[in-house]
């Protein structure tokens, strides 16, 4: 079975402005790709999943999230790293689109995009790894048994802070993906 890594997009992979719709809109930071690049050479498969609630907004399309991801896969190939899907949940509970107003499995903090990208790419779970910048990244890699690693990039900071009062703690907090990159690359055992 395969080892992944699952990414959060937004405050992970690309810094945090807000609802984007464009390619043209999002600022990759600087060290994704090196870690991309990293994660790629230790024998994972990189996998983004993404709660992208901007659909359900009606303030992008899902055409338009589709066209960004594939310009973002397009644009980490180019530096050599390579990102094997894309994921995302369109759906909100309170959506203003009623094609998009439900309760869905796939939306953090549920596992369900974790689950569909196991299944259709054989992927072992419990020596995958989600890291992202939420406390809804940490809990969905919990239900799905992955290692869990919280980055303090995007709202990541907010979310230490948060979890240091409710718990649980993710098993790695780190300054950011290129950090997280080296713990997993490392065998993910530093404190």
């Amino acid at each position: 079975m395969t080892r992944a890594v699952f990414l959060d997009r937004d405050g992970t992979l690309i810094e945090n402005r807000g609802y984007i719709c464009e390619l043209s809109q999002a600022l990759v930071f600087p060290f994704a790709a090196a870690a991309v690049r990293r994660l790629n050479r230790a024998g994972y498969r990189v996998i983004v999943v993404s709660n992208q609630s901007a659909v359900a907004r009606g303030i992008c399309s899902e055409e338009q999230v589709l066209a960004l991801h594939r310009g973002l896969r397009e644009h980490f190939a180019g530096q050599g790293a390579e990102i094997a899907a894309f994921y995302h949940c369109p759906f909100l509970a309170d959506a203003a689109l009623a094609a998009y107003r439900r309760e869905s499995p796939l939306r953090k903090p549920a596992p369900g995009m974790l689950l569909q990208a196991a299944a259709e790419h054989g992927i072992d779970l419990a020596a995958s790894f989600m890291v992202g910048d939420s406390l809804d990244d940490i809990e969905a890699g919990r239900r799905a048994g992955c290692r869990t690693v919280l980055v303090r990039t995007g709202h990541g900071a907010e979310s230490e802070s948060r979890l240091a009062a409710t718990g649980p703690r993710p098993d790695h907090i780190v300054a950011d993906l290129a950090v997280a990159a080296a713990l997993i690359d490392e065998g993910g055992t530093r404190p």
